[in-house]
């Protein structure tokens, strides 16, 4: 936790009080916000507890204090059992902590049974039992008490909002998941040999299983890693709909992703993937008139309608989509309150196709919807009716590891894992799997084994040195791998051959743009010299003194930025990469450039307030990215930051070359070690709606 200052030993003896108080607690809340083990946020929420209910117990200020710390990394709700239990594994504290959380626990009950009784007798808690928990949402009004438990053999305390978001997505997930009317399956068959080519008898082909079984209902999860033809799947399934689609040129389809680099890469390879299929089809669907009418991806905040100022969206469920198909990709980073909207925002007949890595990093906020929706994925769970209908619609058979006989949830019999990656089988594929599989000693032998090779090697590791030596290898790029030196070269023709017409300046600030995203600085945390703030400054001197760049202010020409807050005026939104370059018609003035699908976008530096330079990013912000040459950096501040999923997200961002840095020995074996697990009741919500069908 950042600012985290020296722990305060008061402290200590407000807790060896003979009796803690509410507003003792109220206190020592304060002072560990003081100390950075919480923020002030999550002390303030205790407090405003205390306020609404004055005869609070200090376990509930307690629980409500560290239910805001879960929500603000990423949990949506609290499991009460595991904090009593285990408190140290809950708030991870670091070692120089741990007396303090002795002492503070030591004045608190020692029973869950006592906690459910603090927490059940306050005016601020609603209880609900596991056998009030209907998805409804008119079931269950709103009666304004901020916190929600729900109990059970799982006790889980909620912040009320994340506790509609979660109810309300899983009642739109068990209506989409209902099996609709079974579809023709001979004219989907046929279709599908057209589309895939005849099957292999001896495996299982899971991108047309994916396509089949997306038929039967208004939800499909496609989940597979790099390289496993995730959108090349989506496509075909696109022409499936249009084949069997009863009025196909009235079908209304759109494309959307969380950020505007991610819903571009959608765009660009469906309308391939779709093109390349003419041939397939023979003339009976006009596949172009498809790729035209769908028109450019947009960023899910443009897709809803975000407003400035508020976090509701223009669509919503009085005001849906005009949408009968809906592509998501990048889907893990979509988080619980988005996820929410989107599903409140889609017509009831609407079809929704979600597609992403269910082992990348979960979203920056709170929930791991796509990690929690694709439960089974690995595992498959499909039921006898399930496998009848996959066998007669493609001719193949689910084999039997991957069915079920009972108890499996309905949203598995629409979820399909593509396994083979037919772009990740180098050693940046086999690096990823071993992390995934959390095999450290594999991928510390893969990455040793290529460093040796030579300065050319696709995997490459280094350790220590200060950050002034990863920037000079940035700029430089490795061997024949890129780095950023392209990129100073196509900003240095702005010099040595200036643009003469408005095309040849537009094609310029395309090959700087071009350039620049061949390399890319992932960092695992924000602060220090191994972080982002810190590698920034490190790159931007390297450059200035290479001659590349000419660094008089914060705007220069060549400086990367990326943007840190919808602006829905200026069509830009939190995520997006521009550049900084000298406009054709007054080169002393400078606009940041943005590449939106094939065309620029082209904003004054005055009027971008929200944005931070970007040659060093945080694995977060570049899903949905890929780069040809990836340097991950693993700082030793990371703490609880380093992860199996970061790690893994941080490899799979590259496409030709992959190189570790890692600040002190052990980084990554302890990252590796290091699964993330997100609490959340989102399959308790849709384990009581299997229930209720």
């Amino acid at each position: 936790m950042r600012g985290r200052r020296k722990i305060d030993l008061q402290t200590l003896d407000l807790f060896a009080q003979p009796q803690l108080s509410a507003q003792d607690t109220l206190s020592a809340l304060a002072r560990l916000s003081d100390a950075g083990l919480l923020r002030r946020l999550d002390s303030a929420l205790a407090a405003f507890v205390l306020s609404q209910d004055p005869g609070a117990q200090p376990a509930l200020l307690v629980a409500a204090a560290v239910l805001a710390q879960m929500e603000g990394r990423g949990h949506s709700c609290l499991p009460l059992a595991e904090l009593v239990a285990r408190p140290n594994d809950v708030l991870a504290w670091p070692r120089e902590a741990q007396p303090l959380l002795a002492a503070l626990w030591a004045q608190l009950p020692q029973r869950p049974e006592d906690w459910l009784a603090a927490l059940q007798r306050s005016p601020v808690v609603r209880t609900m039992g596991v056998e009030s928990m209907d998805n409804s949402v008119d079931n269950a009004v709103d009666d304004g008490r901020p916190l929600v438990l729900c109990t059970g053999s799982e006790p889980l305390l909620y912040l009320r909002r994340y506790w509609d978001y979660e109810r309300g997505v899983a009642a739109q997930i068990a209506r989409r998941t209902e099996v609709d009317a079974e579809p023709d399956t001979s004219q989907v068959r046929g279709w599908l040999e057209r589309l895939f080519g005849p099957s292999s008898a001896d495996k299982p082909d899971w991108q047309k299983l994916a396509c089949a079984l997306a038929l039967r209902g208004r939800l499909s999860v496609i989940t597979g890693g790099p390289g496993t033809g995730k959108t090349y799947t989506a496509a075909r399934l696109l022409a499936l709909l249009f084949a069997t689609a009863p009025d196909a040129q009235q079908l209304r389809v759109a494309l959307a992703a969380p950020t505007g680099k991610a819903a571009a890469r959608l765009k660009q390879a469906i309308d391939a993937s779709l093109l390349d299929l003419k041939d397939s089809v023979q003339g009976e669907l006009d596949l172009h008139a498809l790729v035209q009418r769908m028109g450019a991806a947009r960023t899910l905040h443009s897709l809803l309608g975000a407003r400035p100022d508020t976090r509701y969206f223009r669509h919503h469920a009085g005001n849906p989509l005009d949408v009968d198909v809906l592509i998501v990709d990048e889907a893990s980073m979509i988080h619980l309150e988005m996820m929410a909207a989107l599903l409140q925002a889609l017509p009831p007949t609407a079809r929704l196709i979600l597609l992403g890595d269910k082992d990348q990093l979960a979203s920056v906020e709170a929930g791991a919807v796509l990690g929690d929706l694709c439960r089974d994925a690995q595992a498959g769970c499909y039921l006898p009716a399930t496998c009848a209908y996959a066998e007669s619609a493609t001719g193949q058979r689910i084999p039997a590891e991957f069915s079920a006989t009972s108890g499996a949830l309905p949203l598995a019999q629409h979820t399909v894992m593509l396994r083979e990656s037919r772009r990740f089988g180098g050693p940046i594929g086999q690096l990823a799997q071993a992390v995934n599989r959390g095999d450290a000693p594999a991928a510390q032998a893969l990455l040793a084994e290529h460093t040796r090779s030579g300065a050319d090697a696709v995997l490459w590791a280094r350790q220590g040195g200060a950050a002034q030596r990863i920037a000079e290898s940035a700029v430089s790029g490795r061997g024949h791998q890129a780095g950023y030196a392209a990129y100073a070269a196509q900003l240095g023709l702005w010099r040595s051959d200036r643009p003469q017409t408005q095309q040849a300046h537009e094609d310029w600030v395309c090959g700087v743009l071009n350039a620049f995203d061949r390399f890319r600085l992932l960092c695992a945390v924000r602060e220090g010299d191994w972080g982002v703030a810190g590698l920034n400054r490190a790159v931007e001197a390297a450059l200035q003194a290479s001659g590349a760049i000419r660094k008089e202010g914060e705007w220069y020409a060549g400086r990367p930025v990326m943007v840190t807050r919808n602006d829905v005026q200026l069509n830009v939104f939190n995520g997006d990469i521009g550049m900084a370059l000298p406009s054709f018609a007054d080169a002393s003035r400078l606009r940041v450039y943005f590449l939106q699908g094939d065309r620029l976008h082209a904003v004054s530096t005055a009027r971008l307030a929200q944005v931070e330079t970007a040659f060093a990013m945080t694995v977060h912000k570049s899903q949905g990215s890929e780069f040809e040459h990836t340097a991950l950096v693993l700082s030793a501040q990371g703490g609880n930051v380093l992860n199996r999923e970061l790690v893994y997200t941080g490899i799979t961002r590259a496409r030709q070359a992959f190189t570790l840095w890692a600040e002190v020995p052990g980084l990554l074996a302890s990252a590796i070690a290091s699964p993330t697990q997100r609490s959340s009741g989102l399959l308790r919500f849709l384990e009581r709606s299997a229930l209720d069908l």
